[in-house]
């Protein structure tokens, strides 16, 4: 049973990051835009609100595709310990009484994220494999001198 989990962890990795950097971008475009059941939207340039939802549109769009995971997980990672800890835990110590579980879940989210990288169907995959392959291929072709 072990070995077979083993064997779909880079699957299960992959849908995570999926699902999380869908999630994340969602948010960040509510934020910016008021699109996906948003309101309000953020004055251009105002910090921290504004750089925050950026953050969360392009680093969960990043994350989403799988390309440049581990970075753009640790920039959001970064944004959301930085959103606890100055929005949220001021109001209060405990997240289910800040409401700062959101803040607190997608922060250690990505954080994994930094470790684990994209996992499948991401294109850090497929360029890294991309890359070797044609770095063999050049190999192969490289007439050895005498």
């Amino acid at each position: 049973m072990s070995a077979r989990l083993n064997n779909a962890q880079p699957y299960a990795i992959g849908l995570f990051r999926i699902v999380v950097g869908l999630l994340f971008a969602c948010h960040g475009a509510r934020s910016l835009f008021g699109v996906l059941g948003g309101g309000e939207t953020v004055a251009a340039g105002t910090w921290p609100g504004w750089y925050a939802a950026v953050i969360e549109l392009v680093g969960g769009s990043l994350v989403l595709l799988g390309l440049g995971t581990r970075a753009a997980s640790f920039i959001a990672s970064g944004a959301m310990a930085y959103a606890y800890f100055d929005v949220h835990q001021p109001n209060a110590l405990m997240p289910i009484q800040n409401q700062g579980e959101l803040a607190a879940a997608f922060c250690w989210a990505f954080f994994l994220l930094v470790f684990t990288g994209s996992g499948a169907f991401g294109v850090d995959r497929f360029l890294a494999k991309r890359s070797s392959d044609t770095t063999k291929a050049s190999r192969d072709r490289t007439p050895v001198a005498a």
